[in-house]
């Protein structure tokens, strides 16, 4: 899709959302309006309303895929939102619920009935079930894998085994496998047996016995080669493969790196137990990138944007807090200087410029070190080539803006001793950035932590506090004697 699409399909997405917010207007007027009728007028007319607004929605609803069913919902007040929901038809909630924000599927499953939620997941996949079951609550899970018959229950408590974040929980289990020993007109025969191959199908699994992978037949190569010839000629032998308990972010390097669609996933006894799709590994992607957008301002995934003040109020406390103990610390080491600042009030002006271009550039470090962390490029071996490397950025930056700023102080304030402390303490405020802007999320993540999450709090912490603690004793020593 290039840039003119996705536009348009963006806009097609915002008029869908103006038409369904102006139909529910539109109900809630002829609502307001039935509610003058006499009594006994009333309840035919608002039994005919209801017929009528619930048969405009579904044909409407009818017409629209679940993910774009799920943009609407997450951008509907909750009161709207609850009255749109609710006139979802039974068998596509369960799609719909897969495409929405964590936050919005948790408010919508908690105003649902457990028979309702066992309905709509049942019309899914047992993979899509298993992803669906870490929202639900316990009582309902029971519920929904006693409704499931025996089969496909083993196929989500299979699924349900593989830790987030892993290969296993984003692979699809459903799959076509072929041996080695028949030719390629007996698998053309065997998939035109298929009543509906899976989705999306680009290549066959060979095996063995023992459901070994041994091999893929390209679907290309299925239908390219002669039907005569058998399966072990044509198949591609020791295909690129993922187990089963390899990180999810390791797949991404490598779907990235060899451009592929599709690869097989096995167990640690090489026995072929899934396949992972691309568009698995890029809805990982997208989960990642925005969760990492959220908790660099110390929010979480679940936060819905119009979920009650008080539940949001909660979810930002701790790092309001945090926020609040850093913020303290710093106006201390302000406070140490008190009589430094009134003898040389410019200080108070020149102390914000400090602070800011040291965060900025601790802020470019952090990213490119987690960048670099999840991409496996920064280890212990390299490490020190990435702080060497930082610092000498740093010194440069630092001689030059340092140069700039001192330059500017000597303009505006006429003090060449003022203007020294000012270069010295925005080159030195750098380098400390710098430093904190590597070691802080290795440290994190030394300590089993999520870098991204708490790396910006701290780092300004660090570059705020010392920032204002070079500036103000450079000041102190240099200036006021």
């Amino acid at each position: 899709m290039d840039q003119q699409q996705r536009e348009q399909y963006h806009r097609s997405l915002e008029a869908t959302l103006v038409e369904i917010l102006e139909l529910l207007e539109k109900h809630r007027l002829e609502r307001e309006l039935s509610l003058r009728q006499a009594s006994g007028q009333r309840e035919l007319v608002d039994a005919l309303l209801a017929r009528q607004h619930k048969g405009e929605f579904q044909r409407r609803l009818a017409r629209m895929h679940p993910a774009d069913i799920a943009f609407v919902l997450e951008r509907l007040p909750t009161d709207e939102r609850l009255e749109l929901w609710a006139l979802v038809d039974a068998e596509r909630r369960g799609g719909v619920l897969l495409e929405l924000a964590d936050g919005v599927r948790d408010s919508l499953i908690a105003a649902m009935p457990q028979r309702e939620i066992v309905d709509a997941a049942e019309h899914l996949e047992s993979d899509e079930i298993a992803y669906l079951v870490p929202s639900l609550p316990q009582d309902t899970v029971a519920a929904l894998l006693s409704s499931l018959d025996q089969r496909e229950r083993h196929k989500v408590r299979e699924m349900l085994a593989f830790p987030e974040g892993t290969v296993g929980a984003l692979m699809d289990i459903e799959m076509v496998t072929v041996r080695d020993d028949v030719v390629i007109e007996v698998v053309l025969r065997y998939l035109r047996r298929h009543e509906e191959l899976p989705d999306p199908f680009d290549q066959v699994f060979v095996v063995d016995r023992d459901g070994v992978l041994v091999g893929i037949l390209r679907l290309k190569d299925l239908l390219t080669h002669d039907p005569d010839r058998p399966v072990a000629e044509v198949m591609l032998r020791e295909p690129l493969t993922f187990s089963t308990h390899d990180p999810a972010s390791d797949a991404v390097g490598v779907f990235e790196r060899y451009d592929l669609v599709s690869a097989p996933v096995v167990n640690l006894h090489q026995r072929l137990t899934g396949v992972l799709h691309f568009a698995a590994v890029m809805d990982f992607i997208s989960e990642q990138a925005e969760s990492q957008q959220l908790k660099q301002v110390g929010l979480t995934e679940d936060e819905d944007l119009f979920a009650p003040v008080m539940d949001s109020a909660r979810n930002r406390w701790p790092w309001l807090g945090l926020n609040l103990l850093t913020a303290l610390v710093a106006s201390r080491v302000i406070g140490a200087f008190e009589a430094t600042i009134q003898q040389q009030v410019a200080l108070a002006a020149l102390m914000p410029v400090v602070a800011s271009i040291g965060g900025n550039t601790g802020n470019q470090t952090v990213a490119l070190v987690i960048r670099g962390m999840a991409l496996e490029q920064i280890v212990a071996s390299s490490l020190w080539v990435v702080v060497r490397k930082e610092l000498a950025i740093a010194l440069v930056n630092g001689l030059l803006w340092g140069s700039v700023v001192a330059l500017a102080a000597l303009l505006f304030y006429r003090q060449p001793a003022l203007s020294l402390v000012m270069g010295i303490a925005v080159a030195a405020n750098l380098l400390i950035a710098s430093l904190a802007g590597v070691f802080i999320p290795v440290a994190l993540k030394q300590a089993g932590r999520d870098p991204v999450l708490g790396s910006s709090v701290l780092l300004t912490f660090v570059t705020d506090a010392m920032g204002f603690l070079v500036f103000l004793g450079l000041a102190a020593w240099l200036i006021v004697g």
